[in-house]
């Protein structure tokens, strides 16, 4: 009887270890994947630059002398790092909280509604891609006055 059962049986799949060489740049990681990566990615860029953060907001909110030094470093720059260089470094803190802030509302949501499934994984990860890219757009429209 157990030849029997067992003749029936599909073999299982065999997992084996992956070859970061070959296996890695053909793997397509879905968009959940993509929002987690970048969810780390973004915490960490965040705690990173809490110093340049906090002497923005301290140069930005201690006088007004202080205001002006602070907007002089992104219009003309400190020594020989241009303006831009600091605009880039504060677009990339705005894609940085951007990206986190909506993911951590994703998984909230997730969290809340008990809303696990690969659909709407896959559709709030794609909204959150989206939503956090246009959003950083916008914002770096505006920083680098374009309107």
């Amino acid at each position: 009887m157990t030849e029997l059962a067992t003749a029936s049986k599909r073999p299982r799949p065999e997992f084996r270890n992956i070859n970061a060489l070959s296996d890695l740049p053909t793997y397509r990681l879905p968009p959940a994947g993509w929002v987690s990566i970048l969810h780390r990615i973004s915490g960490a860029i965040m705690f990173l630059l809490m110093p340049f953060i906090i002497w923005m907001f301290d140069t930005s909110v201690s006088s007004e002398i202080s205001f002006a030094k602070f907007t002089s470093v992104f219009n003309v720059g400190v020594g020989v790092v241009p303006g831009w260089f600091f605009k880039l470094i504060a677009l990339a803190l705005i894609w940085a909280y951007l990206h986190h802030f909506i993911a951590g509302l994703r998984h909230l949501w997730m969290d809340i509604n008990h809303a696990v499934s690969k659909e709407f994984g896959r559709s709030s990860a794609i909204i959150t891609l989206s939503l956090g890219s246009a959003l950083t757009l916008l914002l770096a429209a505006k920083l680098f006055g374009l309107y």
